[in-house]
This record gives C-alpha cells, sequence and structure tokens, in this order.
C-alpha cells in the first residue's frame, strides 16, 4: 500500500482533485471524509469532494478523476459525454457500502495513473 501511494507522489507532484457526485450525499460525505483521513496518512496529494450529480457538467471541468456513487451508476453515459476528456468512473458498490475511504482511495489513485499513461 505505502508503495502505491509513494510511487503515487512521485509521479504527480501536482495535487490531483478526486470529485465524487452521488444524489443524496450523506453515504458519499462519510466516504469522502474517510479518504481525506486515508490520504492525510499516506500524504497523497489529492484534494477530494463532493458534490450533488447535478454539478456534475460544472464542477466536472476541475477534476482529476470523477467518481459517481452506485446509486447514480445509471448515469455513466451521460456525464462520460458531458465529459469526454476526463475519467468517470463508478465506486465499487462493496467498497462503497462499507465506506472503505482506504479502498476507495487505492482504486482513484489507480484511475488517475491508467488515465495519466493513455494521454501521454
Amino acid at each position: 500500500m505505502i508503495y502505491l501511494y509513494s510511487k503515487f507522489q512521485e509521479d504527480f507532484m501536482q495535487k490531483k482533485y478526486i470529485y465524487l457526485f452521488c444524489s443524496a450525499g450523506m453515504s458519499t460525505s462519510l466516504l469522502v471524509t474517510k479518504m481525506r483521513a486515508q490520504a492525510e496518512k499516506y500524504d497523497v496529494p489529492v484534494v477530494i469532494e463532493a458534490f450533488p450529480e447535478t454539478l456534475a457538467a460544472q464542477k466536472g471541468q476541475e477534476a482529476d478523476l470523477i467518481l459517481l456513487g452506485p446509486q447514480i451508476s445509471w448515469m455513466l453515459p451521460d456525464i462520460q459525454k458531458l465529459l469526454p476528456n476526463k475519467p468517470v468512473e463508478v465506486i465499487d458498490s462493496l467498497l462503497y457500502g462499507k465506506v472503505d475511504g482506504l479502498g476507495v482511495l487505492k482504486a482513484a489513485v489507480a484511475s488517475i495513473k491508467k488515465a495519466a499513461e493513455t494521454t501521454y
């Protein structure tokens, strides 16, 4: 785990922005809090925020990675069309249900790295 984060820091010294979008916001807010705690613990240079899905087109432009709550997974194709140059993924429902901040952060770091590799 620590290797993944230290390698992430070497490759990406600038902060990356991870934006989570959902419908209600309660579970997602708790997940964001747990993700931030893990990012701080491992010195992962990220900014993690949560927004309602109605702001996806507006706020998504600023993000390096867009994560959708499982309850709005049906919106994935629409949001990908709105933001064609941004990686958009649905949070794993098991990780979301367990409010696993570390698991979601690991997946997010991997997604950001994958997106960076495909854009070069």
